[in-house]
């Protein structure tokens, strides 16, 4: 057994030597040689693209972009900043206008009051230093033209700033200007739901009622049997 081995393999070398002699013969490269596989790990790196070039520019795009990025966040922080500061500043203005409005509202109308109350200052003058007997009349004429002086001077005062007197008598009667006192009779002439008699006038700021009318409103007459 052993001879037949030894015999086999001696066969198998022989042919071997003969296939490399065969090959060398003909100048073609051994297929298990160290040179063919060198030239074909050559040629497989020859044929492969370069890594060193992609990421490259890769890389270089995206600094660009991280760079473009960046900037755009650092003027849109600039002019956010920009936006608050302006909105705070408009918020103070506003804030100092409406304490102002709130503080110097009346100041037109306190001026023009302070006219009516000159005029009675001097009507009380007139009674303080002629307080003798004898002028008691010249006294209380003056007191008059005073008083009436300081009625049209308050009519002037009022129509200048929208302040108008209500006169409902003969109106319908109308719970948002009218406060109702009590129910008349409705006399001759007098339409039942209609107000009789003022109590107390009313005033209107502008259309706006400030003041109820106090009123009394007719009522029809219950007949007797």
């Amino acid at each position: 057994m052993a001879v037949r081995s030894l015999w086999a393999g001696r066969l198998r070398v022989q042919r071997l030597l003969a296939l490399t002699a065969a090959w060398e013969s003909k100048g073609w490269p051994l297929p298990f040689s160290t040179a063919t596989q060198r030239t074909a790990g050559e040629d497989c790196r020859s044929e492969d693209p370069p890594d060193e070039l992609g990421p490259s520019l890769a890389e270089r795009a995206l600094r660009v972009k991280a760079i473009k990025l960046e900037k755009e966040v650092q003027d849109l922080t600039l002019r956010y900043q920009r936006a608050v500061a302006d909105c705070e500043n408009i918020r103070r203005r506003t804030q100092r206008c409406v304490e102002d409005a709130k503080i110097f509202g009346i100041q037109s109308f306190c001026k023009d009051l302070v006219e009516v109350a000159d005029i009675l200052e001097k009507t009380t003058e007139c009674i303080s230093e002629e307080s003798e007997p004898e002028n008691q009349k010249l006294t209380l004429e003056k007191v008059f033209r005073g008083l009436l002086l300081l009625e049209a001077k308050l009519k002037s005062v009022f129509a200048k700033h929208g302040l108008e007197k209500l006169t409902p008598i003969g109106d319908k009667y109308d719970p948002h200007e009218h406060e109702l006192i009590c129910h008349v009779p409705a006399g001759v002439g007098v339409q039942p739901g209609t107000v009789a008699l003022v109590r107390q006038d009313g005033y209107k700021l502008h259309g706006r009622t400030i003041r109820l009318a106090r009123v009394e409103v007719a009522v029809e007459s219950q007949r007797r049997l």
